[in-house]
């Protein structure tokens, strides 16, 4: 993806769009959200007050002086500092509206509340869930099934993530999606292919949501590291809490121990994975730039020089695929490999579809699907498997 491709980057601005409905509706909540989730001080009140207020009727402000990353963020923001939220690119505005909302809870000054995780509550509660023990428990019906059906319903666990109606259900990944939905691209063969040419492969994998999501991911892993021919994998998670429920270090380890305390095939799987840890084989990450504004043609080159030594990158989840393609208005049928030619390697995107940005997608394929009339972009109802590489 070059810099100087001509489609228009995504804002706020337009009533009824999909972005709009995030800034307007959907981040308001999420500050009443947080501000119920713990019994703050009343300085936390007053501050998450006045980032409301920001964000519904004023202008993007920048840092505190004293932040610990405001030259960086005056460097990302000068152009959109003083402007209203809905007029700077919404790739930006969320990113940074986490930025704000997590020193508006002291989540970066020293002091008692530093380091808690705002979203933490709602996590815990959706990994103790009974749901969650369902899940886990459905792994055993794979036992003794072809390992082409085991592998295709762990992709589709993974690729559907938190959709408890599809976690681990052997037919997952059989070409179905929500319902009677298929896959509105499907390049899994193209995915397992690329994992075949090296007897020992190199895996990055870039997670998305934590909880249930997270564990699909982390079951996945376990394949490709027991019997999908992978040597080692990196899961990249985020270096801090960011768009509610991304996964951070924390929520792996939260994850690996809900695995290995269950019965069953999960519980071996908990097990392995322990393992591979400690033996190098699984290894996490957090570069400060999964929480960064920008597209994945903006790698920092220590994180780019780590990608290309990969043999395959899977990225997960709709915003990890708005950051590798662009956050722009592309045409649906603009090839997925011109738009992450900059990227340092192959790439796989596994994404269920929740807000504009598409791409890759056969001429034929659009035209059912718009004609349809329903929000099929950003509904959560279809998803793709996409490999470029």
């Amino acid at each position: 993806m070059s810099v100087t491709d001509e489609a228009p980057v995504i804002l706020g601005n337009p009533p009824g769009s999909f972005a709009h409905g995030v800034l307007t509706r959907r981040n308001p909540a999420i500050i009443q959200q947080v501000r119920d989730a713990a019994p703050r001080p009343p300085e936390q009140h007053r501050a998450l007050d006045a980032l409301l207020v920001e964000i519904t009727e004023g202008v993007v402000e920048p840092p505190a002086p004293d932040a610990h990353d405001r030259r960086e963020w005056e460097v990302r923001g000068r152009a959109h500092f003083g402007r209203r939220w809905l007029e700077v690119p919404f790739l930006w505005a969320e990113s940074y509206f986490y930025r704000q909302l997590l020193a508006r809870v002291d989540y970066f000054t020293p002091g008692p509340w530093q380091g808690l995780d705002p979203f933490g509550p709602a996590k815990a509660a959706e990994l103790a869930s009974a749901a969650v023990d369902a899940e886990l428990a459905a792994l055993d019906e794979l036992v003794g099934r072809p390992v082409e059906e085991r592998r295709a319903a762990l992709l589709g666990a993974a690729l559907w993530g938190n959709r408890a109606d599809l976690s681990f259900a052997a037919d997952a990944a059989a070409g179905s999606g929500s319902g009677d939905a298929p896959l509105v691209a499907d390049d899994q063969a193209a995915l397992w292919s690329l994992l075949g040419r090296r007897a020992a492969a190199e895996v990055a994998y870039v997670a998305d949501n934590a909880g249930r999501e997270l564990i699909p991911d982390l079951v996945l892993i376990d394949h490709l590291l027991d019997e999908g021919g992978a040597a080692r994998v990196t899961l990249h998670v985020k270096p801090w809490p960011y768009y509610v429920s991304d996964a951070t270090t924390a929520d792996v380890v939260a994850a690996l121990r809900r695995l290995r305390d269950a019965p069953g095939r999960a519980g071996a799987v908990g097990e392995r994975l322990w393992a591979a840890l400690a033996t190098g084989r699984l290894a996490v990450g957090a570069h400060p730039f999964f929480c960064a504004p920008l597209p994945y043609a903006a790698l920092p080159d220590e994180l780019r020089h780590e990608l290309a030594g990969a043999d395959l990158t899977i990225v997960k989840g709709d915003l990890n695929y708005r950051r590798l393609v662009g956050d722009r208005h592309w045409p649906a049928t603009s090839p997925f490999a011109d738009r992450t030619a900059d990227f340092p390697g192959p790439v796989a995107a596994l994404r269920t579809l929740k807000s504009d940005v598409v791409v890759g997608l056969a001429p034929g394929t659009v035209t059912a699907l718009d004609a349809t009339g329903r929000p099929w972009r950003t509904g959560g109802d279809h998803a793709l498997v996409q490999v470029a590489g």
